[in-house]
This record gives structure tokens, C-alpha cells and sequence, in this order.
């Protein structure tokens, strides 16, 4: 069992969780599509669908947020970590902005 992180460790994770989370969750929209379609074909009603997608899209991009962020604090350090995934989102957001100016 691994030993338990304190929480002042954790908080200071807790923007850089933030931000790869945020960056990862466009990118992690195939895997939750083929989650909605296998919860169209199941028994729930719409609005428990619905919630069901909202939750497991948001615990999803946490879980890959919290691996990506561990793994680049133990390579990089906790700030440049941090670092990188604001420049993810940034570039994300501009590659949206770009995609979409090019359509019109």
C-alpha cells in the first residue's frame, strides 16, 4: 500500500490537476462518445443518462489529470508541471479559435 500523501502536498497538486484535466478533456470526448452510445442502448431514462455522462466525463478527465500531473511533478517538479499544463490549455483553446476562424 502506497504511504498517504499529506494535504498540503495534495493542494499544491490540485491547480496542476486542474489545468491537465481542463487540457485532457477534449481529448479524452472518444472514449465518453462510445459511453453515450452504450448508455443510449441501456435502460436508464434520459436525465439519469445524462448525469451518469456528466459524472464519469468529469471523473475521467480528473483520473488521467491527477496520472499526468504525478508522473510530470516526479520528471519536472510540481511547478514547471503545472506550468506545462497551462500551456496545454492555452494551446488547446487556441487550436479551437484557429479551427473554427478557418471554417468561416
Amino acid at each position: 500500500m502506497p504511504p498517504e500523501l499529506p494535504f498540503a502536498v495534495w493542494s499544491s497538486l490540485l491547480p496542476g490537476i486542474a489545468l491537465w484535466a481542463l487540457a485532457l478533456y477534449l481529448p479524452l470526448s472518444g472514449p465518453i462518445a462510445r459511453f453515450e452510445e452504450s448508455l443510449a442502448a441501456g435502460p436508464l431514462d434520459a436525465g439519469s443518462q445524462q448525469l451518469l455522462l456528466v459524472l464519469t466525463s468529469l471523473a475521467l478527465a480528473l483520473a488521467v489529470g491527477v496520472v499526468i500531473e504525478i508522473l510530470l511533478c516526479w520528471a519536472l517538479g510540481p511547478s514547471w508541471s503545472a506550468s506545462l499544463g497551462l500551456m496545454a490549455v492555452l494551446s488547446g483553446l487556441f487550436w479551437s479559435v484557429a479551427s473554427r476562424q478557418d471554417k468561416t
